[in-house]
Parts: structure tokens; sequence; C-alpha cells
């Protein structure tokens, strides 16, 4: 049955797991599939991202794959191979590895971290089509309150 074949009495008493569940893998293979036609991984770009001084990085001063893993853990996902992903970066020339085994981005992956952040609005943009921005905070206030009445954490 689909969503438009559902009473908003029906919809209201659907469980918000499951439709939360249901729109993170479809979100997820969406932003994957857009980022994996231009070349590139969504954790390459993590990896870029949090390497990078002028991004997430609190110094440019690199990190080894256990500092980057730790940093990624709210949302790598299992089947993300960090180590395989940096070689992939490391043979573009994109990164580099010092004697202590710190990744550290390289003016040519500062670049690409540049040049792949642009291809972020037009993702967002498919995803919010017919989605007024009100609309989209109003859910967000939501699944804040969900989460908050679950006992988790709203960052």
């Amino acid at each position: 049955m689909t969503t438009e074949q559902i009473s908003d009495t029906e919809l209201a008493g659907q469980p918000a797991a499951y439709w939360t569940g249901v729109a993170y893998e479809a979100l997820i293979a969406h932003t994957r599939a857009q980022q994996a036609e231009k070349g590139y991984t969504q954790p390459q770009f993590w990896l870029l991202r949090h390497l990078s001084k002028n991004d997430l990085s609190p110094d440019g001063e690199g990190m080894t794959l256990p500092e980057l893993r730790r940093a990624m853990a709210s949302y790598i996902r299992p089947e993300d191979d960090l180590a395989a992903e940096a070689a992939v970066l490391l043979e573009r020339g994109w990164l580099t590895r010092d004697a202590k085994d710190r990744l550290r981005l390289t003016t040519e992956g500062e670049q690409a971290r540049v040049d792949l952040a642009r291809n972020a609005p037009a993702i967002r943009a498919v995803l919010h089509e017919g989605i007024d921005d009100a609309d989209y905070v109003i859910t967000l206030k939501v699944l804040q309150q969900l989460i908050r009445n679950a006992g988790g954490a709203v960052a």
C-alpha cells in the first residue's frame, strides 16, 4: 500500500522508526549514487573534509585511520572501508601518509574537496524538491523530539 492510499489517521499510527529507516536508506542510496556518478564515494569526501584545515580538521595536522574512524563514528556505515577509501585518495595524490601513519591532505586534495563540495547543492535540491523549507524544519523538530522522547541526545 502506498502512502497516498493511507489516510492521515492511519499514517499517524505508523511507526516512526520504520519510516525514518526507509528514509535513511533511500537518502543515503541516492546521495551515494550521485557521488559515484561524479567519480568519488561519500567516505572519500568525508576523509577529505576531516583532513582539511578549511573544513572539519581542527588543525590540519593529519589523522590516523583509527582517529578518522572515531571522528566519523556517528555516521560511518559498517560497509565503509576507510583504509581502502584512503588508498584510492593516496593513489590520486589527494592524500599523503607520514612515518607515523597520519594521513594528510595535499594541495590537490584540498582542491578536490572544494570541487566535490560543489556537488552538494544539486544533490540537496533533488532531495528537497516539493518540500517547503518551513515543512522541512518542522519535520526535523519533530524528529528531534522523537529522539529526546526515546532518551536520545540531540546534537
